[in-house]
């Protein structure tokens, strides 16, 4: 299985519709659900936004009205084709005023995905999600030994705690600081 190495967006215009193509790495069905209603909210004067998103076992896409298998199933069939997890793939479209037909909507909905996959797969690998709490002494050390890892949150108190998702050769670099493995994960 491969999984994506970075969030991407990416825009197309195609007969003057314009095709806005979003591909993010999720963990929980509460990312993909909070992501979506993200973009509906942003784009709330679009005229579709379709999707696929696979997660483990859990697959779903939408075509949000677009004719059946033209849109959020093109962009499912290229996620599994390509053997991707761990992904939610969006395309918001903005209706020119020009129909492109089933096939050239296919085209462009596979497209406005396919464009953000390009040198952008990696096999996946686990990794963890992590609650890190430590005193101020370790500061300097943990923002080095996070640096290239994602960070879900931060909280400065009487300590400082962070939750972020973590690479195993990482979790190793935490040995003398305090933390707590919430889940192991695919990253």
């Amino acid at each position: 299985m491969k999984t994506i190495i970075e969030n991407k967006e990416n825009t197309l215009i195609i007969k003057k519709s314009k095709f806005i193509g979003v591909i993010k790495k999720v963990y929980s069905l509460d990312d993909i659900n909070n992501t979506l209603n993200y973009y509906r909210d942003l784009y709330k004067d679009s005229t579709h936004i379709c999707y696929a998103y696979i997660l483990n076992n859990n697959k779903k896409y939408s075509d949000d009205n677009e004719p059946s298998g033209t849109a959020g199933k093109a962009i499912f069939n290229l996620l599994e084709i390509n053997n991707i997890d761990n992904i939610l793939a969006i395309t918001i479209r903005y209706f020119g005023g020009i129909k492109l037909g089933a096939n050239g909507l296919v085209h462009a909905y596979k497209d406005s995905i396919n464009n953000l996959l390009n040198n952008n797969l990696k096999d996946k690998e686990i990794g963890y999600k992590v609650k890190i709490n430590t005193d101020y002494n370790h500061s300097k050390e943990l923002d080095s030994i996070l640096k290239d890892e994602n960070i879900i949150s931060k909280k400065y108190d009487n300590n400082i705690e962070i939750v972020s998702i973590i690479k195993k050769e990482t979790l190793d670099k935490l040995s003398n600081i305090s933390y707590e493995i919430i889940e192991e994960i695919i990253i």
